[in-house]
């Protein structure tokens, strides 16, 4: 019995020494550039990086922030990624659930075929179809707006699947007794299925969300100038402007990281929920 016991004790100290590592690992890159990002003092930051005083910024100010408003539409830019953003993801969310519900509930003659092309399409990096999508949005006169960067990416092969195997354990009952009295398949789907897919919606949201905030080739691609470019593509150029002050850059990087850490932080039950519920590896 004591053997059990101290097995245990030692099982859970080790797996809290790993897991205060790892939380250690993956927290060290955001506090450093944020301490750096506090540091008004470009000379301080170039002697104290990569050393442990670059974690205790003297003084504390929030200089570079303001430098980076002051020499970037920093403003601007934010705009351009949350319009982008939100709307493919709302946009995603009802295309891809509605997709997924169809196939899930409804059986028809090739369902099975179109299920092993969503499968499919999954396995196919960006990349691949990155020129042949410029060439087709080009022809359509879409080039350096708002659209280009929304309409290819609403659906999503990978989301239409994940809502899939979600539907797949959609109670039967549930449609049996809204269609007797008397509810069509959209109310069905609109009424029922989707207030009971909040915790998958939820991950779709935060996956789709990670996706298009951080997204760069494509914007770079299609957009020219600052009026339609979002924050990546704004980040390089800040990057590349001169002079290069590393305070004022990992300002820009902090501000661009930090809403994705707060949605993160708000959705996480929902999207561990999923994870038990709906098998998400």
């Amino acid at each position: 019995m004591k053997s059990m016991k101290t097995n245990t004790i030692i099982d859970r100290t080790v797996s809290y020494v790993l897991l205060v590592f790892f939380a250690v690992f993956f927290l060290f890159p955001l506090v450093y550039m944020v301490s750096i990002s506090l540091n008004p003092d470009e000379l301080d930051i170039l002697k104290t990086m990569g050393s442990p005083k670059a974690f205790f910024p003297e003084p504390v100010s929030l200089k570079n922030y303001g430098d980076v408003f002051r020499r970037m539409p920093f403003g601007r830019f934010v705009l351009n990624s949350l319009i982008v953003v939100s709307s493919t993801v709302v946009g995603g969310l009802f295309i891809n659930s509605m997709g997924a519900f169809a196939l899930a509930r409804f059986s028809f003659k090739g369902r099975g075929l179109i299920v092993t092309l969503v499968v499919a399409l999954m396995i196919i990096p960006f990349e691949a179809i990155a020129i042949p999508l410029l060439l087709m949005v080009n022809k359509f006169g879409w080039l350096d707006s708002y659209h280009v960067q929304i309409i290819p990416f609403i659906a999503n092969p990978f989301y239409i699947f994940l809502f899939y195997q979600f539907f797949l354990g959609f109670p039967r009952d549930l449609e049996e007794a809204a269609l007797i009295d008397g509810a069509g398949w959209f109310r069905i789907y609109w009424s029922i299925a989707l207030p009971l897919s909040k915790p998958i919606m939820a991950s779709v949201a935060i996956l789709h969300f990670l996706q298009h905030w951080g997204f760069f080739l494509w914007p770079l691609m299609v957009t020219r100038g600052f009026e339609y470019r979002p924050l990546p593509v704004a980040m390089q150029t800040f990057f590349g402007q001169y002079p290069r002050d590393w305070g004022d850059i990992m300002a820009f990087a902090s501000m661009m990281t930090v809403p994705v850490l707060i949605l993160f932080i708000f959705l996480q039950n929902q999207y561990v929920n999923t994870v038990k519920t709906a098998g998400i590896k």
